[in-house]
């Protein structure tokens, strides 16, 4: 948008998002040729363009050349070799996971003494607000009392309705976007997940992942923990966690003596 002012079709708009995701190989073909073409299309134009506003850096070019273009043939081989997940696992806890919001829902109509949309901001003001009569402790831009997870974490430490809306979230989007979506976008062949890896997008220079973002996968409670343990290694193979802010550490430590 910025160099060429041309905004390409995004992948979602191909694919869809979320639980409705589906596999590349999925999408029909018309689609699919015009997402791609226009990808390869856009990449083309836009190296014309920055290779010529490279020229009288060579410090940049030296970057690019010794670092970038040879990690991104790493990133090929990472991509195409995918991540193996259990999915009998995933499908098996994710219907745990619709015992367990069930129950949370029950619980919520019990105490407000009537059926309603958990996921609807419009019902949750009426039931907390109206009905029950709670403090409203923040408004939204247009007025009506807020319902968002800082509002009901405060009025959780007193109240137990706004706790059962918490615990009810939490798990409705882990379902959704985990259990759910990684059993849909995994690869009908090779039966793995390939998300995309960008190397220039952080500050940091650390890589980030998506379609579907791999890196926010919930670690603090138990229920985020159980979806990272349905990421597998292949027979004979194991998968090891290293954190560069360790790797960090070591060189000031080194540097500093």
């Amino acid at each position: 948008l910025y160099y060429l002012n041309y905004e390409p079709m995004k992948y979602e708009e191909v694919a869809g998002s979320a639980s409705k995701q589906i596999n590349f190989a999925q999408v029909k073909i018309p689609a699919a040729t015009f997402y791609a073409a226009e990808d390869a299309d856009v990449t083309l134009r836009l190296f014309n363009l920055l290779n010529g506003m490279l020229e009288d850096q060579p410090r940049l070019i030296k970057l690019l050349q010794s670092i970038e273009y040879p990690m991104l043939q790493s990133l090929i081989r990472v991509e195409t070799n995918g991540a193996k997940i259990d999915a009998q696992m995933l499908s098996k806890y994710s219907d745990e996971l619709a015992i367990k919001i069930k129950e949370l829902s029950k619980a919520a109509f019990k105490m407000a003494g009537e059926e309603f949309n958990m996921d609807s901001p419009k019902q949750l003001v009426e039931i907390l607000f109206n009905k029950l009569d709670l403090p409203v402790l923040k408004k939204t831009p247009k007025g009506q009392p807020s319902t968002n997870e800082d509002t009901l974490q405060r009025l959780a430490e007193e109240y137990d309705l706004p706790k059962i809306i918490i615990e009810y979230r939490g798990l409705a989007k882990l379902k959704s976007t985990y259990t759910d979506s990684l059993i849909n976008i995994q690869h009908p062949v090779t039966k793995r997940i390939h998300t995309s890896y960008q190397q220039a997008v952080t500050s940091t220079g650390r890589l980030s992942s998506t379609e579907p973002n791999l890196q926010n996968i919930p670690i603090k409670t138990a229920e985020g923990r159980k979806i990272r343990e349905a990421f597998i290694a292949e027979n004979g193979n194991v998968l090891i966690s290293a954190d560069y802010s360790q790797i960090e550490l070591r060189i000031m430590a080194h540097l500093s003596g």
